[in-house]
C-alpha cells in the first residue's frame, strides 16, 4: 500500500462508535482522481470525496486520519486486512470486490468512458467519397453519353455542316461532345447547332435524356460532397464493439481492466491516469478506459489537448466507500449517505466540481 500523505481531521467525541472504540482515531484511506480527489496548492485534500466525507464525519462526530492511497488494489487489500478502518473514494461496487470487502450505499453513479485522440480525417478520407461507386458510375455514365452523342452528331452533320463538325474525327467528335455538354448544362452558347433533320432529332432526344442525367449526376455528386465536407468516419472507434483488437491503456486495479478484456482489447496497464494518457499521446495506445466524469474533468482542465471522450459508455457503475465486513461504521455511513442524497447535498457537491465552479487556493 502506498502512503504519500496523511491529513488529520478532528471532530467531537465519536459517539457513534462502540465504547471500546470511542477513543480511537479512525484510519481512513482516501483515493481517487480529479474531480473526486484533488490536491490543493497547500496540500489539503479537496474534491467531491473529501467534501462528502467531511460532512459525514462532522455529522457523526468522528475523529480520523486521512491517508492517501495511490494504488487501488493495495488500498482494497488494506481494508480487507484491517489496516484501514475505511476507504473513501470513487470505488466501483463490483461482485468480485464484494467477495473481500463491504461497500456503503452508492454516493455517485458513474459511467466507464473511453478517451480517444481528436484527429482530423486524413486527406484520403476526405477525398475518398469522390471515388465511391456511386460518384464514379455517375461520371462514367455521363462521359459515355457525351461520347455517343458527340459521335452521332458528327456522323450526321459532318457532310452538311463541316464548319461546325469537321470531317476530321477527333475535331469533329470533340465539337460534338462540346455541343452535348453545352446542351446538358443548358448554357446554350449557340456556337454549335445541328442543321440536318437527324442532327436535330439526336439533339432533341439528348435534351430529354439530359433532364434525367443531370438529376442523377447532381444527386450522386451531392452525396459525395456532403460526405467529403463532413468529418466522415474519422472515428475508428464508434461503439464498444470497435474496441476489439485495439490497444487500450487502463489504470492498474480499476474496473477498466476487466471491461477492456471483455471487449477483447489489448490491455496495457499503467499506475495512474496521467501515465495512461501519456501512453496514448505517444501513440502506444489507441485509447484510455477510465471513469467518464474523471476523463471529462481532465479535458476541462486541459482544453488544448487534442483528445475527446467517446459518445458511448462501456457500463454504468455505482461508486461507494469501502469498509470491512461487520464494521460498526456501516450503518451510520449508510444513513448519512442516504440523508445527503435526500437533501440534495450529493448532487450539489458533484455539480460544483464537475462544472468547475470551485477553484483551488
Amino acid at each position: 500500500m502506498a502512503e504519500a500523505q496523511i491529513q488529520v481531521g478532528l471532530a467531537q467525541s465519536p459517539d457513534n462508535l462502540p465504547d471500546d472504540e470511542a477513543a480511537e482515531i479512525l484510519q481512513v484511506g482516501i483515493g481517487g482522481t480529479p474531480p473526486f480527489l484533488v490536491e490543493s496548492v497547500n496540500g489539503d485534500f479537496q474534491g467531491i470525496v473529501p467534501d462528502i466525507w467531511e460532512t459525514i464525519a462532522f455529522v457523526n462526530s468522528w475523529e480520523y486520519e486521512l491517508i492517501l492511497q495511490t494504488e487501488t488494489q493495495a488500498a482494497l487489500d488494506a481494508v480487507a486486512t484491517g489496516e484501514l478502518d475505511l476507504l473513501v473514494g470513487p470505488f466501483s461496487i463490483t461482485a468480485e470486490r464484494l467477495e473481500a470487502v463491504d461497500f456503503t450505499q452508492p454516493f455517485f453513479i458513474s459511467g466507464l468512458g473511453v478517451l480517444l485522440p481528436e484527429e482530423s480525417p486524413p486527406i484520403w478520407e476526405r477525398v475518398r467519397p469522390f471515388f465511391t461507386r456511386t460518384a464514379l458510375s455517375s461520371v462514367g455514365v455521363l462521359l459515355v453519353c457525351l461520347f455517343l452523342v458527340g459521335n452521332g452528331m458528327w456522323l450526321v452533320e459532318r457532310r452538311h455542316n463541316p464548319e461546325e463538325f469537321p470531317n476530321q474525327y477527333l475535331r469533329g467528335v470533340g465539337n460534338g461532345m462540346w455541343f452535348a455538354l453545352v446542351t446538358l448544362t443548358t448554357v446554350g452558347y449557340g456556337d454549335r447547332s445541328p442543321k440536318t433533320p437527324w442532327g436535330r432529332f439526336i439533339a432533341g432526344v439528348w435534351m430529354l435524356i439530359s433532364l434525367i442525367a443531370v438529376s442523377s449526376l447532381i444527386g450522386g455528386l451531392a452525396s459525395a460532397f456532403t460526405l467529403a465536407l463532413a468529418k466522415l468516419p474519422e472515428d475508428a472507434i464508434r461503439d464498444p464493439g470497435d474496441l476489439r483488437g485495439t490497444r487500450m491503456a487502463v489504470v492498474q486495479g480499476t474496473t477498466g481492466e476487466a471491461f477492456a478484456a471483455e471487449y477483447r482489447a489489448k490491455v496495457v496497464q499503467r499506475p495512474s491516469l496521467e501515465a495512461a494518457i501519456a501512453l496514448m499521446e505517444a501513440d502506444k495506445a489507441d485509447g484510455v478506459i477510465f471513469d467518464r466524469p474523471t476523463l471529462e474533468y481532465y479535458l476541462s482542465q486541459n482544453p488544448d489537448l487534442p483528445l475527446r471522450v467517446a459518445d458511448f459508455n462501456l457500463n454504468t457503475e455505482n461508486l461507494g466507500f469501502v469498509l470491512p465486513y461487520d464494521s460498526p461504521l456501516a450503518l451510520p455511513l449508510d444513513v448519512s449517505i442516504v440523508a445527503l442524497e435526500e437533501d440534495g447535498t450529493l448532487v450539489r457537491t458533484a455539480q460544483d466540481w464537475l462544472q468547475g465552479e470551485l477553484n483551488l487556493e
